[in-house]
């Protein structure tokens, strides 16, 4: 295992191991998804986390779509599919893909504006020894995803 000072040079990041716990949160008819994520993420204070699972419905979807400056948005009933990210008070990064009535499946990154139809049951792990943090990636510019061991108190 290397730590977060190893330089790897196969070209993947260092790669930490630590122990999981999870939450469970069911979100209400009326909720904005994302807002409810980044609330919970606040009020737990999550360094490093990850949704697990979500399964839920929406009447409105706001997206940005890949490689789009702008969000576009989507009124009706959507199933939601898949709800995937990493979570961090430093940050989080999480996509959305939501069906509708057709069965046609749209995803892009998650922002405001998803609210909770019936329900949205979600998953969340926790890893207390990691903090994830957002720095500019040389590459693009970007802020990505750094990921280092926890200091000890």
């Amino acid at each position: 295992m290397l730590d977060a000072q190893s330089q790897p040079t196969d070209g993947y990041s260092p790669t930490l191991a630590a122990t999981m716990q999870t939450y469970s949160v069911r979100l209400k008819p009326g909720q904005d998804l994302k807002k409810a994520l980044e609330s919970i993420v606040k009020q737990e204070r999550i360094g490093a986390g990850a949704v697990l699972t979500c399964v839920g419905s929406l009447t409105d979807v706001t997206l940005r779509l890949a490689n789009q400056e702008s969000a576009t948005v989507w009124k009706g009933h959507f199933e939601i599919v898949s709800l995937v990210g990493t979570l961090s008070t430093d940050g989080s990064h999480v996509h959305l893909s939501v069906s509708d009535s057709t069965g046609r499946t749209i995803g892009g990154h998650l922002l405001d504006g998803c609210i909770v139809y019936t329900t949205a049951e979600l998953v969340i792990g926790i890893m207390p020894e990691l903090i994830y943090a957002r720095e500019p990636d040389p590459t693009f510019g970007y802020h990505e995803l750094v990921i280092r061991k926890r200091k000890r108190k």
